[in-house]
């Protein structure tokens, strides 16, 4: 098998069961099963849809910023409590526990790169956006 490069702002890692890799298109389907890993450069909010929470009820999820600086906010957990906020500059990561909600603001453009498995993940706008 030939070994290529992957330009990982254009397509996602799966890493499967027994070992296998693969690269796939951005718009795979989150509901596969295995871990993905993607890399994306954002230079607004937009990018990282810090308007909306997101969840992934199977799994954990390593956040990393490798350029820049981020913010990653997890949902206070019981009404009443504050957001939480983790920030994160290039080369640092975080790990949101399983079934957190979560979102990412900009500090400044970032490169950042998630590893999760996504089966199962939920999206919602953030009502207080």
């Amino acid at each position: 098998m030939a070994v290529i490069p992957i330009d990982l702002l254009a397509c996602s890692i799966r890493l499967q069961q027994g070992g296998r890799i693969s690269a796939d298109s951005k718009t795979a389907d989150i509901d596969q099963d295995g871990w993905r890993l993607r890399a994306f450069h954002a230079k607004t909010d937009a990018d990282v849809r810090a308007d909306h929470w997101e969840v992934h009820p199977e799994a954990e999820e390593v956040v990393s910023c490798l350029i820049g600086k981020i913010r990653l906010c997890l949902r206070p957990e019981r009404a009443g409590q504050q957001e939480e906020e983790i920030s994160l500059t290039a080369g640092t990561a975080a790990i949101v526990p399983r079934g957190r909600w979560h979102r990412i603001e900009l500090v400044t453009p970032s490169s950042i790169m998630a590893v999760t498995m996504p089966r199962g993940s939920r999206v919602e706008e953030r009502a207080e956006a």
